[in-house]
């Protein structure tokens, strides 16, 4: 698939050339540094992109391609087979509904129930996702839910029709360590019986919970692996760098900075920042080479 935001200096080319499966039951991480495409490329899949973004390629559901149906249908595909659990649930909850009655929208909507009985079921919801005193909780608004709370509810609100394939983008993302844990423990659970897409820069989410792990930098996909794999070694050098970066691995940092969507550097994309760069590297672009049963785009594996 390919993304463009036009804008007033050119294309942003926010996903360049990305093709990736995921497997029934499985979890698979889609990781990297923010702005390289991995929010945008789970927002495509449901077709959630502003009206004027160029669009190209095939999304493919079990063996529909999403892009060739009507809206309509797509709405209702939305939420009752793909499920979403947005980032900052703060500003994905409306401020004016209580949280119940927006957790039992999708019931009703994709369900067919009816209010009162949705919102029985908000409460059962808001139970499992471990919401304490939910015949109270159901009544109230955002604003009185704490952050570690909201990100409970959205997560409830994407469960809620019961999805065969759910999208979780940045779960835990300004959670504190506590609230984090938790928030993690569930989404192992919730995992366990389905398919599920984990949109994340923390690798702690990443090892406890994926499968297999598809690493993207600037657009691109870089490396994909099955996680155990993965932590234990890196092949791509961004990988090594993005993993090494981490407090809990010595924060070295990556030098310079992610390059320009607008005009990326030719050949291979992370070169001006790698420390094996080689002539080739700078000139030719690396295509996804299988190395033992993962993929990784660069030359040191060709």
């Amino acid at each position: 698939m390919y993304v463009d935001f036009p804008t007033d200096d050119g294309l942003v080319r926010a996903v360049n050339g990305v093709d990736l499966s995921i497997a029934e039951d499985e979890v698979l991480g889609l990781i990297g540094e923010s702005g390289c495409g991995k929010s945008v490329l789970g927002l495509s899949i449901i077709r959630l992109l502003q009206e004027d973004v160029i669009f190209k390629g095939d999304i493919l559901y079990r063996g529909e391609n999403l892009y060739l149906i009507e809206k309509e249908d797509m709405r209702k595909l939305r939420g009752k087979e793909i499920g979403m659990i947005p980032q900052n649930p703060g500003s994905s909850l409306n401020p004016v509904l209580t949280v119940g009655s927006q957790i039992a929208e999708p019931l009703m909507l994709h369900k067919h129930v009816k209010g009162s009985l949705a919102v029985k079921m908000a409460e059962k919801l808001l139970e499992r996702v471990r919401i304490g005193d939910p015949q109270k909780r159901v009544k109230d608004y955002p604003h009185q839910y704490s952050g570690g709370m909201k990100e409970r509810a959205v997560i409830a609100m994407g469960i809620a029709s019961e999805p065969r394939f759910i999208i979780a983008d940045e779960p835990t993302k300004g959670l504190d360590v506590t609230v984090k844990r938790n928030i993690v423990k569930l989404l192992k659970e919730i995992s366990e019986k389905k398919t599920m897409l984990i949109i994340t820069h923390d690798l702690g989410v990443a090892e406890e919970v994926c499968d297999r792990i598809a690493v993207m930098y600037a657009g691109e996909l870089v490396e994909v692996s099955p996680a155990a794999l993965m932590f234990e070694k890196q092949l791509h050098p961004y990988t090594g760098g993005f993993f090494n970066s981490l407090p809990s691995r010595g924060l070295k940092p990556i030098k310079g900075s992610s390059p320009s969507l607008i005009d990326p550097p030719q050949g291979c994309r992370f070169h001006p920042r790698c420390n094996y760069c080689s002539d080739r590297c700078r000139t030719e672009h690396p295509p996804m080479i299988e190395k033992n049963g993962r993929l990784v785009r660069c030359f040191l594996y060709a």
